[in-house]
């Protein structure tokens, strides 16, 4: 599937019908969760972190990068892939290690190290040239961490996603906003809307229903399969 092909995914969704994207962190979560019928994936980076023995934030980019190819390898859909705030990177380097990986998409966050948030309008820019590098080659996921670090005003959701679609994102990703506040800017935002669900069927129905477009998981998906691990680790101790 080619990133167009994953951008249709996208839109004309019937409402309360969203795109549901499990987040796999290695290449054998991946094949489970493209086995059971998903039309594509999105990595987590907190996920693929834990799965490489760092905390949230600290992958080293090459080791990043390579988890991610080996997603990609390990399964016939499409994959999209957190690489956090693109590492510092050019925009030219980051487009070319995203294609090398062989994702079609990518998420790129709007703050450093979910601590402070960048100035909107550079950062604005700067996805503007990375869209310009990737062409129609990428889906950009730009995520809008006011909720996380900033105010948590709707209005600068959508001050900033306004800015973002502008510069040629084609999906805004309000992380941590609260469900009240999803048809608010479900009304301020032209184009898909990403949210991030809890790893159970309500949870991804009720933000369907309230005009989420997208859904994904973060690590909940590695954090849930670790602590069944866990639970039965103890089992078979007992």
């Amino acid at each position: 599937m080619t990133a167009s092909t994953f951008r249709a995914l996208h839109h004309d969704r019937a409402a309360g019908d969203p795109l549901v994207l499990p987040g796999p962190w290695d290449a054998a979560s991946a094949r489970v969760l493209a086995d059971a019928g998903y039309p594509a994936l999105a990595t987590p980076s907190a996920g693929v972190a834990a799965s490489l023995g760092y905390e949230d934030g600290a992958t080293p980019p090459d080791e990043m990068f390579a988890a991610v190819a080996r997603i990609v390898r390990a399964v016939s859909v499409p994959v999209s892939a957190d690489v956090e705030g693109g590492y510092g990177l050019a925009p030219s380097e980051l487009v070319g290690r995203l294609l090398e990986a062989g994702v079609v998409g990518c998420n790129l966050e709007d703050s450093e190290g979910d601590a402070t948030l960048k100035d909107p309008r550079r950062h604005a820019d700067w996805l503007a040239e990375v869209r310009a590098e990737a062409g129609d080659a990428l889906f950009i996921n730009a995520r809008v961490d006011t909720f996380l670090v900033g105010t948590g005003d709707p209005a600068d959701a959508v001050e900033r996603a306004h800015l973002y679609v502008a510069a040629g994102a084609d999906c805004v990703y309000p992380i941590l906003a609260p469900l009240q506040v999803l048809p608010q800017l479900r009304d301020g935002i032209s184009g898909p809307i990403n949210m991030a669900a809890g790893p159970d069927r309500e949870s991804v129905a009720e933000l369907g229903r309230q005009g989420a477009t997208r859904i994904t998981f973060g690590p909940g998906m590695q954090r849930y399969a670790m602590a069944s691990i866990g639970d039965l680790a103890a089992e078979l101790r007992a």
